[in-house]
């Protein structure tokens, strides 16, 4: 790590958290805590400056070509510097055509493509690669509300790579092989893992402190001329790897091809090519499926009851995710938003009421609900379950 990498690093682990941490303060103390305009305008412009300033003596030393993980941390702090400035608008995406950040805006632009990634900071950047300095990994503000966040997003989704892990080592296997049982084991259990962190997070993540202080950090922002979506916590294979090699969602569906397409440069390189090969593998379900005549063997009956098992976990972790997150957390503090701020409250993009109902889908194909409008694996395991009672 050169000296101007280690300078801004340090911004970025201070400096820069203090700056936000106080802004945060400020709005806070508003009847409208959506509001940013024309509070902390001192700060806003320290925190511009003093983070352009810095940039820019990395962009004038270059391409150090010290390795993927230390481009990838820069990208990131890079990242947080300009999701910070979306945060308090001193960017702001619907008023502009490029983004004013020039020197973060190329030298991400310059890391993005030179490793595969999307320019702007990811999901990685604050969880599964968050690099801790004596104790301390890097946030946005020190508020309780943000560390609880980061902390058992971080956990649930070290569970889900746990559950994926397990279910890609069958593949060579084969469902039908005695040790596949021990893997499905794993995986019930790291599912049940991501179910009992999320449940604290739900217990103790406070609503507004979340939607009013944390979210606002994952907003979509301009990087060049072009805006990239917020991070999003789903932005990594695993959850997905689970989706395919379950059978609960395929890669062939305009819906859900379109979410993967959509996520792949948010992702890590090595994530992006463990999806792609995922997406060309048959699933455990239609293996199965093909092997009903063989119910009556001890494998068939023992296997398929955990499969059974860990598929519904998995429906259950989405359906833990929607009805509580996505409720609790995005829907219903948006209902008391002022008119003008609502055009602003997702991360992803679209409009809330047309993320809700993609979201919706996605929890109905995790969980294979029975729906006439979207393909779901209802019917399937209903087949799977009766195969089992019929012996």
């Amino acid at each position: 790590m050169t000296r101007n990498t280690q300078a801004f690093d340090h911004w970025i682990r201070t400096r820069f958290v203090e700056l936000n941490s106080q802004l945060e303060v400020l709005y806070a103390e508003q009847k409208d805590r959506a509001n940013v305009e024309g509070i902390g305008e001192d700060l806003k412009r320290q925190l511009e400056t003093e983070g352009r300033e810095l940039i820019a003596s990395l962009l004038v030393e270059g391409n150090t070509d010290e390795g993927f993980d230390h481009a990838f941390d820069l990208l990131g702090n890079v990242g947080l510097y300009m999701a910070a400035c979306r945060r308090h608008e001193i960017t702001e995406p619907s008023r502009e055509t490029t983004s004013p950040l020039i020197e973060a805006s190329t030298l991400a632009m310059h890391i993005g493509a030179s490793i595969g990634v999307t320019p702007r900071f990811a999901t990685a950047h604050l969880t599964t690669h968050n690099r801790a300095k004596q104790g301390v990994y890097k946030r946005f503000t020190n508020l309780g509300a943000e560390k609880l966040f980061v902390d058992y997003n971080t956990k649930g989704i070290l569970a889900y790579k746990r559950a994926a892990d397990a279910l890609l080592k069958i593949q060579p296997l084969g469902i039908d092989h005695p040790i596949a049982y021990d893997l499905l084991l794993v995986a019930k259990r790291a599912l049940r893992g991501v179910i009992d962190s999320n449940k604290v997070l739900f217990q103790q993540l406070d609503a507004d402190d979340f939607f009013y202080c944390v979210r606002p950090y994952y907003k979509p922002y301009r990087v060049g001329i072009q805006v990239y979506r917020g991070a999003n916590a789903g932005d990594f294979a695993g959850i997905n790897v689970i989706d395919m090699l379950l059978g609960l969602c395929a890669a062939n569906e305009p819906g859900y091809s379109q979410m993967l397409v959509d996520k792949f440069l948010y992702m890590m390189p090595e994530d992006q090519s463990i999806l792609r090969d995922c997406m060309r593998r048959t699933s455990f379900m239609d293996d199965l499926l093909n092997m009903t005549h063989l119910n009556h063997q001890a494998w068939y009956q023992k296997n398929v009851k955990l499969f059974l098992e860990v598929c519904k976990l998995h429906g259950e972790t989405a359906i833990q995710h929607h009805n509580q997150l996505v409720t609790k957390y995005i829907a219903q503090p948006s209902i008391k938003l002022e008119q003008q701020h609502l055009a602003k409250v997702t991360a992803s993009g679209p409009p809330l009421p047309v993320l809700l109902n993609s979201l919706e889908q996605l929890r109905d194909r995790r969980a294979a609900r029975q729906r006439d409008d979207i393909n779901t694996r209802f019917a399937d395991i209903a087949a799977l379950k009766a195969s089992l009672e019929v012996c």
